[in-house]
């Protein structure tokens, strides 16, 4: 599914108009990026949990050449779904269980 069909999916689903649940969604995503730049963990109860983790630098191999490479430190996005939704897709969604 594209944001596209999201859009109209979520918009045919809650009432408001393709305009209008197109400006909630952007709101939505804009306050979620913002608070992860700033390093914050957010906690959705019904959905999971995001968070941002330094991976530490580490040295790798290339497997063209075969020289060990550095890899510089970095901060990642992590997520972890609740145990309510991992069960949902471990039986193949809500409507297969």
């Amino acid at each position: 599914m594209n944001n596209k069909e999201y859009l109209a999916a979520l918009s045919a689903k809650t009432g408001f108009t393709a305009n209008d649940t197109r400006k909630m969604v952007q709101a939505v995503l804009k306050a979620l990026t913002n608070e992860l730049e700033d390093g914050n963990t957010i906690q959705i109860s019904s959905f999971g949990i995001f968070e941002v983790k330094k991976r530490l630098e580490r040295v790798i191999n290339n497997p063209g050449t075969g020289k060990k490479m550095l890899v510089p430190p970095r901060l990642v996005l992590n997520f972890k779904p609740n145990s309510g939704i991992k069960e949902q897709l471990k039986k193949g969604g809500e409507n297969n269980g």
